[in-house]
């Protein structure tokens, strides 16, 4: 089965816990602290693997789950590292974080790695705070948390060559004649519904892959038929060929070149700048030379004449291929538009806030904010030494005075993370 979506879910491990520890041999007089550090969460990774062609493992919303760091020893023994995990993927897959549909990286070539979740790196032990006014420290780090995220994998097939065209113009059959692929040909609309790939080779040693790229009628880039599933794919295409039906078939050539060409331009991508080959199938049919004539003359534009029954015109066609691809490049997978765009993005953004408070109930109030719940996450306050930092911190950020602004009265219980303590002026 082909799959080329889908949503993924990923955490990184959390690193691993200080030590409070001090060092109690023998004939060690005050030794001193001697806790170690924890140890790095594993990250979750994704690699290109080329003899992968789908997302078919991914079918299903999977979670990927780094474990955690291990905890720091005594005697200033720092925790192991976890194994950072790898998922492999296929090549030329494109990852998104699901929430703003931010762009990750593109796996575009085999081995490549693309880390989507860092692991959160070891708590400090004891032994870092030791100071020379803090002799004998009580105070750790915990490890730092690790991230969750959920992400989108696009998969869009690294192809030279995409065939495009009405359903039926005789693109499958096409890549059937050019290459080994067998894919499904029938005489009815929509017989293809999985872009299929064809290595075509040359007689003097040149070769390109040829991809057939089904569903594509107008309104395709707003989702009708199977086109907006698989428009995709032609984004990494260096050259389109645009295949048009000069048989019977009942439809009208030229309005079929202006659909598809208007859907090219309107999904973007930079699809309407891609060099074209215009292709007239079925030319063994009755009235097929008239046919073309009158559409070059409509369309402005000389067609290649092919017929996959009697192979007229096909090498002609394969060497244009070979030809044109030898002097164009690669095409970035955002028009130079949306790059524009995608670049405003990096302007001096706001100053994230350390913290909001709400109020949920009457007599209730929550500190919320990435930064101040990171931090209490991180401070070990199992001791008095690690409950002073929190309150040191909060009375850094004049939390107190906010609440006594928003009107907290004595009693109440303010809420941070897991952590409830009662409010007193």
């Amino acid at each position: 089965m082909f799959i080329d979506r889908a949503v993924i879910e990923v955490r990184s491990g959390k690193g691993g816990d200080g030590a409070i520890a001090f060092r109690r041999e023998k004939y060690v007089p005050k030794g001193g602290p001697a806790g170690g550090n924890g140890g790095r969460g594993a990250s979750v990774i994704l690699r290109a693997n080329s003899k992968i062609n789908t997302l078919f493992n991914f079918r299903h919303s999977k979670c990927f789950i780094g474990a955690d760091g291990e905890k720091g020893g005594i005697k200033n023994q720092y925790g192991r590292h976890s194994e950072d995990i790898y998922v492999d993927v296929p090549v030329g897959t494109v990852v998104y974080e699901e929430k703003d549909h931010k762009f990750l990286g593109d796996l575009s070539k085999d081995g490549l790695t693309l880390r989507v979740a860092k692991g959160g790196r070891g708590g400090r032990g004891n032994t870092c705070f030791k100071s020379s006014t803090n002799r004998v420290p009580r105070i750790a780090e915990n490890g730092e948390p690790g991230e969750q995220k959920r992400l989108i994998l696009e998969l869009k097939l690294l192809a030279d060559v995409g065939l495009v065209g009405f359903p039926s113009v005789g693109k499958s059959t096409l890549l059937s004649v050019v290459s080994s692929a067998r894919p499904e040909i029938a005489d009815y609309p929509f017989t293809t519904i999985i872009p299929n790939l064809g290595v075509v080779s040359t007689k003097d040693n040149r070769s390109f892959v040829m991809a057939d790229l089904p569903g594509i009628i107008e309104g395709a880039h707003i989702g009708k038929g199977l086109g907006l599933q698989f428009l995709r794919h032609i984004e990494r295409c260096r050259i389109i060929v645009h295949v048009i039906n000069m048989g019977e078939s009942g439809r009208d050539p030229y309005d079929d070149y202006l659909i598809i060409n208007q859907e090219l331009k309107e999904y973007g991508f930079g699809l309407s700048k891609r060099p074209v080959i215009y292709v007239a199938s079925k030319m063994d049919e009755d009235g097929a030379q008239d046919r073309l004539k009158t559409f070059e003359e409509r369309a402005g534009v000389k067609c290649l004449a092919i017929s996959a029954l009697t192979e007229e015109g096909i090498e002609e066609l394969v060497y244009t291929c070979a030809d044109l691809l030898a002097v164009t490049p690669q095409f970035p997978l955002f028009d130079e538009e949306e790059e524009v765009l995608e670049s405003r993005v990096y302007t001096l953004p706001e100053e994230e806030k350390e913290f909001e408070i709400k109020h949920p109930t009457a007599h209730s109030w929550e500190i919320v904010g990435d930064k101040i719940i990171k931090f209490y996450r991180m401070t070990n306050i199992s001791t008095d030494d690690g409950m002073m930092k929190l309150l040191t911190k909060f009375r850094k950020l004049r939390i107190d005075d906010k609440l006594e602004e928003l009107g907290a009265e004595d009693g109440d219980t303010v809420i941070l993370d897991d952590f409830a303590f009662e409010y007193y002026r």
